[in-house]
């Protein structure tokens, strides 16, 4: 898309030292699991895609669960699911928070182990609970659905990336076990439209961001999906959450006539609250990526 060129994040503190040694820790639990499941945002699916994940998962059965889908209307996920489905993929669509798709997740969990209690079976051994591991992104939600398999919360969740910082193992059912992996991001990001999308979606830390920056990049992006699919989003959603057309505005000039418009000029907190209606839902059910935009993968 070109969006981002102008978009140079802060990396300071891009990549912590708990998600340094969550990554080594993840890899050695990783021997131990039978099955993976990757985690990832529906409103960014490709980007919350970490390209060390096929190496990580090796020969390993590997669950697709798109997280969140109630963030983005149902004409995208059917496109995503197509999408998915074009690449021989299974995507799970979930809304953890409200339980949505969980049990089809622990299931295909189930299903995805039992060849491994055959061949435990042959050799004349005890069957065992299947091991699973959730993977994915800072802040995509896998301790949600985590407390939503178990039906009761043992795994702190919160609406910040990084919250996770152990791993342990809890126990779904007799068939299944499941190990909760602190989120892990990679090491550089070079494709800065790709950290663009993270932090508009609240998947990296505040630390590693310039507010309005990022906030005027959102409206780039929504300008521009408005402006080539509008199909995939209901219908002027910054003129009806702010009174104001973005019209051929560019990002920044919006966040500082959105400023001017509703809080006194003040650019920082027109950019908080962007950020946050985006992040809450008030802007209505708005995807960052679609697939047409990746028709050639």
């Amino acid at each position: 898309m070109g969006l981002t060129q102008n978009y140079k994040l802060n990396l300071i503190q891009w990549y912590p030292g708990h998600i340094a040694k969550a990554e080594k820790a993840l890899q050695e639990n990783l021997k131990k699991v039978d099955v993976v499941l990757e985690v990832r945002d529906a409103r960014i699916p490709i980007t919350t895609h970490h390209p060390h994940v096929p190496e990580w998962v090796g020969n390993k059965p590997r669950i697709l669960v798109i997280n969140r889908f109630d963030m983005v209307l149902p004409v995208v996920r059917q496109a995503w699911e197509k999408w998915f489905q074009s690449h021989d993929e299974v995507p799970y669509f979930t809304n953890a928070q409200q339980g949505q798709g969980v049990n089809a997740v622990a299931k295909a969990a189930q299903e995805a182990g039992v060849s491994l209690n055959e061949r435990r079976k042959s050799r004349g051994m005890l069957p065992r609970p299947i091991r699973a591991v959730v993977i994915g992104f800072p802040n995509v939600g896998k301790s949600a659905l985590i407390n939503r398999l178990l039906n009761r919360r043992v795994v702190e969740s919160a609406a910040r990336p990084g919250v996770t910082r152990q791993l342990r193992w809890v126990r779904i059912s007799d068939q299944l076990d499941l190990l909760d992996a602190p989120g892990v991001i990679p090491a550089k990001l070079e494709d800065q439209e790709a950290a663009l999308k993270l932090a508009i979606c609240d998947d990296i830390g505040e630390a590693s961001y310039d507010k309005q920056l990022i906030a005027a990049g959102l409206v780039d992006i929504i300008t521009y999906l408005e402006a080539t699919n509008p199909e995939y989003l209901p219908k002027q959603p910054l003129r009806s959450r702010y009174e104001l057309e973005p019209g051929n505005l560019t990002g920044d000039e919006y966040l500082h006539a959105l400023a001017d418009h509703k809080y006194n000029g003040d650019v920082e907190r027109a950019a908080r609250q962007l950020l946050t209606d985006y992040r809450k839902g008030m802007l209505g059910s708005i995807p960052l990526e679609l697939p047409v935009q990746f028709a050639g993968n």
